[in-house]
């Protein structure tokens, strides 16, 4: 199992961003939340197969179709705590 935090910078907040996140999530059997940031980024913990989890990775380039993203960072995560669903909560 591979679990990230993920962070998407751009034009990601106010263009359905992570409403997309969280289908595309789905899809994937990935677990986790997505949530906007306070800078204007948009955050993912993302956890499942590492295969997956390198799907969503990959799909945060395009996000939804109003986004405009301009990097995306990630840096492995090592807490214990199990998501069984994708969320999306508020920041």
């Amino acid at each position: 199992m591979r679990r990230v935090l993920i962070r998407v910078k751009g034009k990601v907040q106010g263009v359905c961003f992570r409403r997309f996140a969280l289908e595309r999530a789905r899809e994937l059997g990935v677990t986790g939340y997505v949530t906007n940031m306070d800078d204007g980024s948009v955050q993912i913990l993302a956890q499942g197969s590492a295969p997956l989890v390198e799907k969503l990775i990959d799909w945060c380039w395009e996000g939804s179709p109003a986004a405009s993203v301009n990097a995306v960072e990630v840096n492995e995560d090592e807490a214990d705590e199990i998501y069984l669903d994708f969320s999306i909560t508020q920041s």
